[in-house]
């Protein structure tokens, strides 16, 4: 790697990090933490660099003691794990002083933990992120030896999202009748197209989820992992989006699949369900009362976001309702063994075990089909065989207190419980 190729794109870097504008997300950084920040391709794993970089500058610290490197610049293509010293070597070359490292999407360069340990190892600080879940890995985590606070990104919650839109949430605006139009507008935005913060202000919503979305389906997941069969895994992805709610079996979707002539096994059908976990487009939750090997096998899944998944559905209403509560189930309480469904003689939506939360979701609450006696009767049922210290029933629209058999269940509107979370 030629040092000059690193001195431009250092400098290039250092002129245009104060340009971006960032919307401050709702984390707080430890003063010498080191941290691993991953999530879905766009989720705004960069911004919160850039925001602590920002933070960094307005408190006076100079370039002179910061380096920031995105390892998606063409022009460190073919950057190998023993050209990162470069790094250190350039910056002391032009500053003579040791800086704090930001280093973007190093999930490109194999190895790249080796170093990163290294740098803990010798009090570097620094500051890490990627798009593949492999980068929290036992493995991995394992060789950074417990250096670095990992820290799952996702797109904007809804109050994220309203704070990029210059709408700031007070009692006062949520009673008032143009301030609650204010919100829900917003919020149908949020529903339909989902949060990711760089699409949040666009007008054309729909070409740049359809963009990312190529870049995940077929960069992150097709071309790394070299699948040629990418019209099978394009239907794969379709019919996740048409089953949301569903458990499927991984033979369910290799036969889903096949039946449309793309024609796959069920262990293809395995590599690629986890190559897509791998790159935060789908999450698993399993059955929180199913057997080990159906656990693992028989999940539901969901699309890390709204917008993502609604590039693939025609009147999909309720499933892009129940994956807006899914998700920010996940972001809330964690990706791992956190969130559950409930599956046995009834059905119940989300189950959180730590909280004892019970949750089912629902459209339209009206009783003209029994959904609301068959909704009611699935959180009275798994109070017998659970503990739950919360029942809640979340709606589109619908809000009241019930109490049935003496027990209290809650039916709130989604955009409600969301400002809640």
């Amino acid at each position: 790697m030629d040092k000059n190729i690193l001195k431009t794109v250092i400098a290039d870097n250092q002129a245009e990090v104060p340009k971006y504008k960032v919307i401050p997300r709702n984390f707080t950084f430890e003063e010498f933490g080191n941290y691993i920040f991953v999530g879905i391709r766009r989720a705004g794993k960069s911004f919160l660099l850039y925001q602590r970089m920002q933070q960094l500058l307005a408190k006076g610290m100079k370039w002179d003691e910061m380096l920031y490197i995105n390892f998606e610049d063409e022009r460190l293509t073919g950057m190998a794990v023993e050209d990162l010293n470069l790094l250190l070597e350039v910056h002391l070359e032009i500053y003579g002083k040791r800086p704090i490292l930001f280093l973007d999407e190093i999930q490109n360069i194999l190895g790249w933990e080796k170093f990163a340990r290294r740098m803990a190892d010798t009090k570097y600080r620094v500051y890490i992120t990627g798009s593949n879940a492999k980068m929290l890995s036992n493995d991995i985590q394992t060789t950074l030896g417990g250096r670095y606070i990992p820290v799952d990104v996702y797109p904007y919650t809804f109050k994220e999202f309203l704070t990029a839109n210059d709408i700031s949430i007070t009692d006062n605006k949520l009673l008032s009748t143009e301030g609650k139009a204010d919100v829900l507008r917003k919020f149908n935005d949020y529903f339909y197209f989902g949060g990711f913060p760089e699409g949040a202000e666009l007008s054309a919503k729909r070409d740049y989820l359809t963009s990312v979305y190529q870049k995940i389906y077929l960069g992150d997941i097709a071309a790394r992992h070299a699948i040629e069969n990418t019209f099978a895994l394009r239907i794969l992805f379709k019919k996740l989006a048409e089953s949301i709610k569903q458990p499927m079996s991984f033979t369910r979707i290799a036969n889903i699949v096949s039946s449309t002539g793309a024609k796959v096994g069920t262990h293809t059908v395995i590599n690629y369900m986890e190559y897509a976990k791998d790159a935060w487009l789908i999450n698993p939750i399993q059955n929180i009362v199913g057997k080990l090997v159906d656990k693992e096998t028989i999940p539901k899944y969901y699309y890390t976001d709204n917008g993502i998944l609604n590039l693939f559905l025609l009147d999909g209403n309720t499933s892009l309702l129940e994956n807006i509560v899914a998700v920010n189930l996940l972001h809330k309480y964690g990706r791992n063994d956190a969130i559950y469904f409930y599956n046995k003689g009834i059905e119940v939506d989300f189950y959180i075990p730590d909280t004892y939360i019970a949750i089912q979701v629902c459209y339209n609450l009206d009783n003209s089909d029994g959904t609301f006696d068959r909704e009611v009767k699935a959180l009275l049922k798994i109070t017998e065989v659970l503990e739950c210290r919360k029942l809640l029933i979340i709606t589109r629209d619908s809000e009241r207190k019930l109490e049935i058999s003496g027990k209290l269940i809650e039916v709130v509107p989604v955009w409600k419980w969301l400002l809640d979370l």
